[in-house]
């Protein structure tokens, strides 16, 4: 699989009235000076749906194989990536150690088959603590959350 060098560095987040609620996502894709902004929502969904979301959406938006750094506040995103825990609930059928279906499974699956097509490299970043590009998406995902008519979410499960 070829990878572009250097990386793409994308920013991620995703926001929520109310959880579940009126959610918003965005992301920031940049390769050397190209920057992007992707960005949406969703009438009733969760923020974790939001923050998933983004990072898929990035990922799905790049037309061939990349390196890709991807920087999330999630730690949900992050740790379930980084701790193993997806590949075990692919492997296990999509049930958690204590046999619970896996919640949110059709973006878990859309981020396997991402990150099986990219070699992702994920970082967390705290939340709010002045990094521009953070701070960028994370407005942008507030925004998109409040905007009226948003659709309807269509994996979103009460």
């Amino acid at each position: 699989m070829a990878r572009t060098s250097p990386p793409v560095i994308i920013h991620t987040d995703g926001s929520c009235l109310g959880n579940p609620g009126p959610g918003g996502w965005a992301a920031r894709l940049a390769f050397g000076a190209a920057v992007r902004f992707l960005s949406g929502g969703f009438a009733r969904t969760t923020n974790n749906r939001m923050e998933l979301y983004a990072a898929i959406m990035a990922l799905e938006t790049l037309t061939r194989p990349c390196s890709v750094r991807l920087y999330t506040d999630s730690r949900y995103l992050r740790d379930a990536v980084a701790k193993g825990w997806l590949a075990g609930w692919r492997k296990n059928g999509w049930k958690r150690a204590d046999g619970k279906a896996v919640l949110n499974q059709d973006l878990w699956e859309r981020l396997a088959r991402q990150i099986g097509r990219h070699a992702v490299t994920l970082e967390w970043v705290e939340g709010h603590a002045g990094l521009a590009e953070n701070e960028a998406v994370d407005v942008l995902a507030r925004e998109c959350a409040a905007r009226p008519a948003l659709p309807s979410d269509a994996g979103f499960r009460e």
